[in-house]
C-alpha cells in the first residue's frame, strides 16, 4: 500500500461511528421499546374483554335505573311466606267461623253451609278478620322487623297530576273507574245465567247485601290494591319486568274473584282486564293511590247501580 491509499483510507468515515442517512443505525431493543398503540375511545377498561368486572356493570346499571317506586325491600322467599300464611290464616278463620256455629248445635257440612248463606254477615265478618290477618303480617315483616315505612314502601305515595306525562288528578281516576264498571255490567249483560253467581246469594238478604256494598266500597279498595298493586305488583315488575308485573298481577286478581263468579270465565277475563287497568294506572303514576281511586270508582258504582236497582234493597231477587 502506497501512502496516497493509506491517506484516503483515513478519510473516508466509518459507518458505525457516524451513520449516513442512507443506512440508518437500528436502535437497541433495550434502549427504546416500541411505542404503545393508542386505545380507541369507545373501549373502556371496564369493558374490555376477560375484565371480570364487565358482567356487573349491566346489574349495576339496571338498579341504578330503578324506578323509586319499584325499589322493594322484600323479594321471593318473602312473597311464599306470605303466600303460606294467606292460606293457612284464612283456613284457621273459617274453621274458627265453622266451630263457632256448630258448636252447641252439632251441625252437618251441609247445614254449616246453609247458615253461611243465610248469614252473610257471617261471611263479611270472615273476610274482614282475614284482611286484618294479612295487613298484620305485612306490617310486622315490613315496619317492625325491618323497620321501613309501611304505607310507602306498600307503594302509597302521593298523587302528583302532570297534563304533560299522562297523569290526570284524583277525580279523573276516580270516575274512570266508575265508566269502567259501566263498561263491564255492558259487557256481561248478554252473558247467561249470571243471576245464579255464588256472590248473588248474598243479595237475597237486605242486611247481606248492605254488609257486602260497605265492604266493597270502603273496605276491598284499601286490602287489595295495598295487597296487588303495593306487595305483589313491584316485585314481579322488579325481577321480571313491568309488562309482565303488569299482566301477572291483573291475572292473579281475576283468579281472585273467579270463586265468587262461579268460574265464569268470561267474566273471569273481564275482572283480569281490570285487574290489568288497575295495575297499569299504578305503573304509570308511582304510586298506589291511582289504582285505589279507580278500584274505589268501580266499586262505588256498582253500588249505587245496585241500590237503585233494588230501590234502596227493598225489592230483592227471590230465590229459585
Amino acid at each position: 500500500m502506497n501512502e496516497h491509499d493509506e491517506i484516503s483510507d483515513n478519510l473516508t468515515p466509518d459507518p458505525a461511528v457516524n451513520p449516513s442517512p442512507e443506512a440508518p443505525a437500528e436502535p437497541a431493543a433495550d434502549i427504546a421499546p416500541p411505542a404503545p398503540q393508542p386505545v380507541a375511545e369507545s373501549q373502556s377498561p371496564q369493558v374490555l374483554a376477560g375484565d371480570p368486572m364487565a358482567a356487573a356493570i349491566p346489574a349495576f346499571q339496571a338498579k341504578r335505573t330503578l324506578p323509586e317506586d319499584l325499589r322493594v325491600s322484600w323479594s321471593w322467599p318473602h312473597l311464599i311466606v306470605f303466600i303460606f300464611f294467606g292460606f293457612a290464616s284464612l283456613m284457621v278463620v273459617q274453621l274458627g267461623f265453622v266451630f263457632y256455629v256448630s258448636a252447641n248445635k252439632h251441625l252437618s257440612a251441609v247445614q254449616v253451609q246453609r247458615v253461611f248463606e243465610n248469614s252473610p254477615q257471617l261471611l263479611v265478618e270472615t273476610n274482614v278478620l282475614w284482611y286484618a290477618l294479612l295487613f298484620l303480617f305485612l306490617y310486622v315483616t315490613l315496619a317492625v322487623l325491618r323497620d321501613v315505612p309501611f304505607w310507602r314502601s306498600l307503594g302509597w305515595r302521593k298523587l302528583n297530576a302532570n297534563p304533560s306525562s299522562g297523569t290526570a288528578n284524583g277525580w279523573m281516576y276516580f270516575f274512570s273507574g266508575c265508566g269502567l264498571a259501566i263498561f263491564v255490567a255492558l259487557a256481561s249483560s248478554n252473558m247467561k245465567n249470571t243471576e245464579h253467581l255464588p256472590i248473588q246469594e248474598i243479595f237475597k238478604n237486605r242486611s247481606g247485601a248492605m254488609l257486602l256494598m260497605a265492604m266493597a266500597v270502603f273496605v276491598a279498595p284499601l286490602v287489595e290494591e295495598t295487597v296487588f298493586r303495593g306487595y305483589l305488583y313491584p316485585l314481579f315488575a322488579k325481577s321480571l319486568g313491568v309488562l309482565p308485573g303488569i299482566l301477572i298481577t291483573g291475572v292473579l286478581f281475576g283468579l281472585m274473584h273467579g270463586s265468587q263468579l262461579g268460574w265464569t270465565w268470561r267474566l273471569v277475563l273481564l275482572l283480569t282486564l281490570v285487574g290489568v287497568i288497575f295495575t297499569f294506572a299504578r305503573a304509570r303514576t308511582g304510586t298506589v293511590l291511582a289504582s285505589f281511586l279507580l278500584h274505589l270508582g268501580y266499586n262505588s258504582m256498582i253500588a249505587l247501580t245496585s241500590i237503585i236497582a233494588t230501590r234502596g234493597f227493598q225489592h230483592l231477587p227471590r230465590s229459585p
